[in-house]
């Protein structure tokens, strides 16, 4: 009796394990699809043919294209509160804090170039209408804050907190989202390989710090 039960309880278990694999493949593959196509022309049928199975399974997740961009998006939103919460950038001084910020940023961009496209593309083509506003409220948030705690301890100039913020997701951000149109700059070399990324991080992080120090 007791093997019966247990490998009932293991029956029981894959589904869900499967479930949640087959997810994650359906969000990897629409995130592709929304980084080069936007919401707009995304097809189902690519997404599908990426992941091997039917549209009707995509369609058991998730009732529609337009929520499946919302799972995408709001998985951003999840990795992002959770890096946020492993920095513990209230516990450094401002100066550090917007350094580790910024690297843990251009970390995020570099393992995922594709999210830059797709805010890009959102904004774009649906001014903004999915734009998960938590998300902004995080990094930009969490920029303004940094930016103000330097102001106040004498660290930082006087700055527009929100302006600057913007800013400095704009330099971490637009090589990726333009890579294609950069790309002529730096002929036979690959700009999201290991050496120009690094390059990119550093350039990134010294003009950022340059900027804001007082």
């Amino acid at each position: 009796m007791p093997v019966i039960n247990k490998q009932k309880t293991t029956r029981s278990t894959n589904p869900s394990r499967n479930s949640e694999a087959t997810r994650n493949q359906l969000l990897d593959a629409a995130e592709a699809e929304f980084a080069v196509t936007g919401l707009i022309a995304a097809r189902m049928d690519a997404i599908a043919a990426q992941t091997g199975v039917t549209k009707a399974t995509i369609y058991y997740y998730f009732s529609s294209k337009e929520e499946l961009y919302r799972a995408v998006l709001g998985r951003c939103w999840v990795e992002a509160m959770e890096m946020m919460a492993q920095l513990q950038l209230d516990c450094l001084p401002p100066d550090a804090a917007l350094v580790r910020l910024l690297e843990q940023l251009l970390c995020c961009m570099t393992e995922n170039p594709r999210i830059g496209s797709i805010l890009s593309l959102e904004a774009i083509q649906n001014q903004g209408k999915y734009y998960p506003k938590q998300l902004g409220d995080l990094l930009y948030g969490t920029i303004v804050e940094i930016l103000e705690r330097g102001m106040l301890s004498g660290a930082f100039r006087q700055l527009e907190p929100r302006h600057t913020a913007v800013n400095i997701v704009g330099t971490c951000t637009f090589y990726f989202t333009a890579q294609e149109n950069l790309k002529y700059m730096w002929p036979g070399k690959r700009l999201l390989g290991k050496e120009l990324l690094q390059r990119h991080t550093q350039e990134s992080i010294d003009l950022i710090m340059a900027g804001v120090r007082n």
